[in-house]
């Protein structure tokens, strides 16, 4: 039988939504949600609540919103809370040794990897852009270091081909608020039975940043798919078209031997707007301009004039 814990969560993006709504569902008690501070968002610029306090919210769980844990209050207003455990998912902050060393049972950690690989900020995006064919969660029991404490349990799935990180992002959330739930059922034993990570292998993520989803028509179709999905659906992959930004939210790899320079659309018709690229061709389904709506290939072709442009190059043909 489940005993029940006193739980502290701590996280902020859509990511660790799943595993809050999992521990409010449980036997557990979940004392107070600590999440980042309201940021502004959207084109107003509005200040805005994680998506892991809009859930404690409707939940009537206290929500905390320190700036750091750099301060003695804040330390023993955690404190206050008495938890068992604290439960720790993309929170965003690096929690110091001695909030580690608050809960009875130590913090635990919801990782979006198999670790080693991919200990840090992106593990999702990299996993793509690496061409993975496997990725997973894995829950540790959470130490100074960044991502290196011992394993409690981890479970994996195969990438596809298809795959984006907005979808594996949604399987793994769903995931990791399963394996919480299971290495909870008997925490002492998990924490017992924990695994130290391997030395080998070990490969950080760090964060992405808008300056990487600028594409390189010279890179292989194959590279330039994976950004493509790895930056859907931040910060987006996009190359430039008529000296404005276009972006790419979807395309496949075509195998294709070709003599152009790479960026030259090949071929534009309503299946796809085909480009040359380092090797092979991609062929783009999916583009947005800056400002306007998300349209297919079919639908861009029918005020563009495309063939023989150069993407990527600073001027372009105009329809």
């Amino acid at each position: 039988m489940t005993i029940p814990l006193r739980i502290v969560y701590a996280g902020t993006p859509e990511f660790a939504v799943p595993a809050l709504q999992a521990l409010c569902a449980s036997v557990h008690s979940v004392q107070a949600v600590y999440t980042q501070p309201d940021r502004p968002a959207g084109r107003g610029r509005v200040l805005t609540a994680s998506p892991v306090k809009q859930c404690a919210l409707a939940h009537s769980i206290p929500v905390e919103q320190p700036v750091n844990f750099r301060d003695d209050a804040t330390i023993e207003h955690l404190r206050a809370y008495q938890p068992d455990v604290m439960v720790v998912a993309a929170y965003g902050l690096i929690l110091p040794q001695k909030v580690l060393d608050i809960p009875r049972m130590g913090c635990i950690n919801i990782h979006a990897s198999l670790l080693p690989r991919w200990r840090g900020a992106a593990p999702i995006q990299r996993s793509i852009l690496a061409g993975d064919t496997e990725t997973g969660v894995t829950i540790m029991k959470m130490e100074a270091g960044l991502d290196t404490g011992p394993m409690l349990k981890m479970q994996g799935f195969d990438l596809h081909e298809q795959d984006t990180a907005a979808s594996v992002h949604d399987r793994l959330a769903a995931l990791g608020a399963t394996l919480l739930l299971e290495v909870l059922q008997d925490l002492p034993a998990a924490l017992r039975d924990a695994r130290a990570q391997p030395a080998a292998a070990v490969s950080y993520a760090k964060k992405l940043s808008k300056e990487e989803a600028q594409l390189d028509w010279s890179e292989s179709a194959q590279q330039l798919d994976r950004k493509i999905r790895a930056f859907n659906p931040w910060p987006v992959a996009e190359t430039r078209f008529q000296d404005q930004q276009l972006r790419i939210w979807q395309a496949q790899v075509i195998s294709m031997k070709h003599d152009a320079v790479p960026g030259t659309v090949l071929a534009a018709t309503t299946t796809g707007i085909q480009v040359a690229c380092g090797s092979d061709v991609l062929n783009i389904t999916q583009v947005q301009q800056a400002g306007r709506k998300t349209l297919n290939a079919a639908e861009f072709i029918k005020s563009h004039t495309l063939t023989g442009v150069q993407l990527g190059a600073s001027t372009g043909k105009h329809s």
